[in-house]
């Protein structure tokens, strides 16, 4: 096995600035030919040309992924420029920052539809490719999705129920996209990166002057070239939280409790009597919420 990427295309959303541009530049550097996507078409270009100054191969396509038609043109950027696509980074996102009794329906559209239809849209004709090719050659090919989550969907967001909930959804839709297409080589994996870009600024705040940044981008992006290498092939249906020198494997929800009914059917009563005492004995400030996780 290798971390070398030559050979290899990869389609990387979101990639104008910030973690995505960090990502699109690590995997340039590994050896991939790269799809620079940003609805920013200026931004897209001025990667292209920094990975292409470098020594590297990068093609600009701009537009915005919330567009399935944007989506599926990506990939036919990369078949087109090399043949093949191999590798999907979704990176794109926005925020729209609100309470859930204060939002709008145009703010959490919109959010929905850049990071969880963004990430669903580029997925479908990605693995469509590989299944294609796969049909074709009568055995696995080789397929990568790194999806971009957040600990947002672990614990919740209080301030970004769009955001939260669209992260929860890019989970869901990694983990299907494992179960479904490994078969045919694919591997799908969730990051969830603490990183200072332009979309955390009011998060972050300013980097720290003089000192190396743990929330910087830089140390995201080797993960991504990780997991987008033929080394990485074991691993799939996986999350990660990644920032500063720290790359953190999350587990699985596990079962807290049981409740069985004595009858062949619970009653209303019958669930007071079973959940009531549990609960009014346990610290009701426990919840769903993965709190461990902040501490990191």
């Amino acid at each position: 096995m290798s971390t070398s990427l030559e050979g290899k295309s990869a389609v990387v959303t979101g990639a104008g600035a910030g973690l995505g541009r960090a990502e699109a530049l690590a995997l340039a550097a590994q050896g991939a030919g790269v799809v620079v996507n940003d609805y920013d078409k200026d931004a897209a270009h001025a990667v292209v040309d920094e990975i292409q100054g470098a020594g590297g191969q990068a093609v600009a396509a701009p537009g915005d992924v919330s567009s399935w038609s944007v989506a599926e043109s990506l990939v036919q950027a990369a078949v087109t420029e090399w043949g093949q696509l191999d590798i999907l980074v979704n990176n794109a996102g926005v925020l729209r920052d609100r309470t859930i009794f204060n939002i709008t329906e145009d703010e959490w559209d919109t959010v929905i539809a850049v990071h969880l239809k963004g990430h669903a849209g580029t997925s479908k004709f990605a693995t469509q490719h590989w299944r294609d090719r796969s049909k074709a050659t009568g055995g696995e090919v080789y397929g990568r999705v790194i999806n971009t989550s957040s600990e947002a969907f672990l614990f919740g967001s209080p301030g970004q129920p769009n955001y939260a909930a669209a992260k929860a959804g890019i989970t869901a839709l990694t983990l299907a996209t494992a179960g479904a297409c490994g078969r045919y080589g694919v591997r799908a994996n969730v990051i969830c990166p603490r990183a200072r870009t332009a979309m955390t600024a009011q998060v972050f705040g300013e980097a720290p002057e003089g000192d190396i940044d743990p929330l910087g981008v830089e140390h995201v992006a080797p993960l991504v070239a990780y997991l987008a290498s033929p080394e990485a092939d074991a691993i799939s249906g996986q999350v990660f939280v990644a920032y500063g020198p720290m790359v953190v494997l999350a587990s699985a929800p596990g079962i807290e409790q049981r409740f069985d009914a004595t009858d062949p059917t619970w009653s209303v009563d019958a669930l007071a009597d079973a959940l009531g005492p549990y609960f009014r004995d346990r610290d009701s400030s426990k919840t769903f919420r993965a709190d461990a996780f902040t501490s990191l």
